[in-house]
């Protein structure tokens, strides 16, 4: 018998075996004439998978479903198969990325889409969670891509399938150019793949989005219930039996809706030192920065509404990389988006030559670092933090000197300077 896939031919997750099976050579045939919503709903395809997803493959030894474990088995059939690598630490680590895949890069994928296509009830809060997070599984994956061409050793393998496949419905459904050029080498890792023969075959020309798809309203559960009911004869109106009415207090505590849980930094005091005005003025400023720029700065500063930090990365040793240097602090960047409205930083790489110093300054809103920051950004543990003494001249005029991008920088040369605003 041979090995049949049930699966529309644009399903990505019928794609990670279809990829497989070319980079194996074995022969796997999509089910004819398949519908979803049709086909997947019989009793015999309910037979092979009891919820009815797809895929679902049928081997001689009875179906499997679940797209990585269809993907695995086919790759299996091969002895030896270079796509599970050459020894038991690439195995390993070749799991570790098909797992990863899926759960950080597909799931929040999927999490973004299906509220916009009306598949699910669309929540702006919701799509904003699963945004972050997958720029930040995004950000993983191309601080690691940084050094490498694929995820393990030096030839395609399965995990590079199954991500690829993962990546697919993002690039052609949701992720721009303008949202995917913060990560740029996970742009070129996935356009690398897609131009593999073995992945043209299966996918052919792939095509990013220009635009993310506009929101599709969903219909509640119950409402497609009712739709779909036969409308029953009308019966006469009953009058409804009348309750005493209760106290106006009484029915306002009942309705009144909970009010939203606030960060507590937007209950702190108002503060003289407006944010977004201190931004726009330093993005604005394109000559004589010190006299305008950094007076501006120092005119605005509220030291009551926000304080001000030094950071030095704890592993510059480490740093012997340019690029990769640089892709570090930008992921770091990228991480802090979550604090984007109650901050603003400079980052410098140091150096003319490895190893390359990181230093910050960060300026933000209250009188200690932000506790919602160091909890959910784990590059802070990174770094050393030291609170700027703006009565010490010498430290005032090290910060105006991090602003402006000052070069020499204590001696050193400016390998580049990065701008979290």
């Amino acid at each position: 018998m041979a090995l049949v896939l049930h699966a529309g031919s644009t399903n990505k997750n019928a794609y990670k075996t279809l990829i497989a099976a070319e980079y194996t050579g074995v022969k796997v045939a999509l089910a004819p004439n398949f519908e979803m919503g049709v086909s997947n709903k019989t009793p015999e395809f309910l037979k092979m998978n009891p919820i009815g997803k797809v895929p679902v493959l049928e081997t001689p030894d009875g179906p499997i479903f679940e797209s990585n474990a269809i993907a695995r088995y086919v790759t299996h059939l091969k002895a030896d198969n270079p796509l599970y690598g050459s020894s038991s630490i690439d195995y390993a680590h070749i799991e570790q990325w098909i797992d990863f895949g899926s759960l950080e890069i597909d799931a929040n994928i999927v999490n973004w889409f299906r509220p916009r296509m009306g598949r699910a009830v669309y929540l702006p809060p919701a799509e904003e969670a699963a945004i972050a997070a997958l720029k930040r599984a995004l950000g993983a994956v191309n601080t690691h891509l940084a050094s490498c061409t694929y995820l393990v050793g030096d030839s395609v393998t399965l995990a590079d399938i199954i991500m690829t496949c993962n990546l697919f419905m993002g690039f052609t459904k949701l992720m721009t150019k303008s949202f995917t050029s913060e990560f740029p080498h996970v742009e070129r890792y996935f356009w690398t793949m897609v131009n593999q023969p073995n992945f043209k075959k299966v996918l052919g020309e792939v095509k990013q989005t220009d635009s993310v798809p506009a929101v599709q309203s969903a219909k509640k559960p119950a409402q497609a219930k009712e739709s779909a009911k036969p409308k029953a004869k009308e019966e006469p109106k009953k009058e409804a039996k009348k309750e005493p009415a209760k106290p106006k207090a009484e029915v306002e505590e009942e309705e009144a809706p909970k009010p939203k849980p606030k960060n507590p930094l937007d209950l702190l005091p108002p503060s003289k030192m407006i944010l977004d005005d201190w931004k726009r003025l330093y993005s604005n400023t394109k000559t004589n920065f010190r006299e305008v720029a950094i007076k501006g700065f120092w005119d605005m500063y509220d030291p009551e509404g926000y304080s001000l930090w030094f950071c030095d990365y704890k592993y510059n040793d480490e740093n012997t990389v340019s690029f990769v240097t640089l892709n570090k602090v930008g992921g770091f960047l990228q991480r802090m988006d979550l604090a984007r409205k109650y901050a603003f930083g400079k980052m410098l790489i140091i150096g003319a030559n490895p190893p390359y110093k990181v230093k910050g300054l960060w300026l933000f809103r209250g009188p200690e670092i932000p506790e919602f920051v160091m909890n959910e950004c784990y590059d802070m543990e990174l770094y050393e933090w030291t609170k700027v003494d703006i009565s010490d001249e010498n430290q005032k005029e090290r910060v105006s000197q991090m602003i402006e991008d000052q070069e020499p920088f204590e001696g050193e040369p400016l390998l580049d300077a990065k701008c979290f605003k």
